[in-house]
């Protein structure tokens, strides 16, 4: 069986690429496509397609407010003109997007992690079946914007991570990488055995953890391999200490 497909896209040259890439994909019908955001939300759940490729700004409404307005829950990929759009939120929660302007190239490899996810598609049960395997796994890559780019951060790459306000920053070595995203939200999607959140405003990662050590007047901290100390909470302290008896 194919993956039934919508497409979403207010520039009709950017749907007819689409259709075209599309049509070389024998696993893929594109049943219906949508100029606007209020015309996808109906064409989505009058059509209940297994996939939307979806542009993150259309008039009306926006790509994920529509995938959050609709009563039919497909699975999407989002595409976008801007980078600012394509926000880390969208890693976290969608299993792929695509900055434009891309190739068949770039769309096949996302249409490859669809159907490693679907497996065989079979109508009604697609998208459980994809949510129950994208909550089993975690996240792997952050993306990051970088110039007027967005660019992978593989996640084993994160020494820690930093509540910073309303955002988040992640240290890979020097560098510092700020995502909108909540701390709660990132550790949500984390390997608990890799990483674990030692204080309200940080998670580290084990793997470029050296030790916990004591300093003045009894406070833990976590010293990473490059010589950075981060604070331990003290409830978190207590925790590690009882594990380490």
């Amino acid at each position: 069986m194919k993956v039934t497909t919508v497409i979403a896209d207010d520039e009709p040259v950017a749907r007819a690429g689409l259709r075209d890439m599309l049509s070389g994909v024998s696993w893929i019908d594109v049943i219906g496509e949508a100029s606007n955001g209020v015309s996808a939300m109906e064409t989505i759940d009058r059509l209940h397609p297994e996939l939307v490729i979806l542009d993150i700004q259309m008039p009306g409404l926006l790509g994920t407010e529509v995938l959050r307005r609709c009563v039919h829950r497909p699975h999407a990929l989002f595409t976008t003109a801007f980078a600012q759009h394509a926000v880390t939120a969208f890693e976290l929660g969608a299993l792929d997007y695509l900055l434009k302007p891309f190739g068949p190239s770039r769309l096949e490899a996302a249409l490859e992690r669809v159907r490693a996810a679907l497996g065989e598609p079979s109508g009604g049960g697609a998208f459980d079946r994809l949510s129950e395997a994208l909550s089993k796994s975690p996240m792997a890559r952050l993306f990051v914007r970088s110039g007027g780019n967005l660019v992978p951060v593989p996640v084993d790459s994160i020494g820690f991570f930093e509540a910073s306000g309303d955002y988040v920053v992640a240290h890979v070595g020097s560098s510092r990488h700020t995502v909108h995203v909540s701390l709660n939200r990132i550790e949500s999607r984390l390997d608990p055995k890799q990483f674990i959140r030692i204080h309200r405003t940080h998670i580290v990662n084990m793997a470029h953890l050296k030790r916990f050590r004591t300093i003045a007047k009894g406070q833990l901290v976590a010293e990473l391999l490059d010589g950075r100390q981060l604070p331990v909470s003290r409830s978190r302290a207590l925790e590690l200490r009882r594990l380490a008896e």
